[in-house]
């Protein structure tokens, strides 16, 4: 089938813009064109979002950058034995990514639960957690992928809470793959 043909043995109705040309019977540019696949250069990141002291957030998918509708991702570089101040995403759910560092993740009304994740790992942090993310190691920043399911900037922050003086750690069990 040719760039112009859209129907007939094998076609499926809408032209792909296959081959050489990248302009149409019509003299347009194929639609996908402008409107498909980005890809954002890591030393292009957005800094302009919500900052927290120690970390450093960039914006790599949002709305205003590539018109993501339901989704938000970026990157955060954690300074050695950052924090967060406790808080949750509201409806949101969130990814984090650890690609180098070690992270430690405190939740519960009383950040009474904690876990660490290091290279590789991925945190999966629900809907109205409240949670603190931290960097665990000392000596060493920690840079992780931010995935959050939605654009907004859901941030509430939670003010009164009084940590319990040694988490118990919670070790998760995949439901799926379960050992015997």
């Amino acid at each position: 089938m040719s760039d112009e043909t859209a129907s007939g043995a094998g076609g499926h109705g809408h032209r792909h813009g296959h081959g050489p040309s990248s302009v149409d019977a019509s003299g347009e540019e194929p639609r996908w064109k402008h409107d498909g696949i980005r890809v954002i250069k890591g030393d292009t990141l957005d800094p302009n979002t919500a900052q927290t002291p120690g970390m450093f957030r960039q914006a790599a998918i949002n709305q205003a950058r590539v018109g993501a509708q339901k989704i938000w991702a970026g990157t955060v570089r954690i300074e050695p034995d950052a924090k967060t101040g406790v808080h949750h995403h509201g409806a949101l759910e969130s990814v984090i990514y650890v690609v180098s560092g070690r992270a430690r993740m405190r939740w519960g009304e009383r950040l009474e639960f904690v876990a660490e994740a290091g290279p590789g790992d991925f945190i999966f942090v629900p809907p109205y957690v409240p949670h603190q993310e931290i960097n665990a190691d000392p000596g060493e920043p920690l840079h992780c992928v931010l995935v959050r399911s939605d654009n907004e900037a859901v941030v509430v922050n939670i003010g009164d809470v009084d940590p319990v003086e040694a988490p118990e750690t919670v070790y998760w069990v995949d439901p799926i793959h379960r050992h015997p």
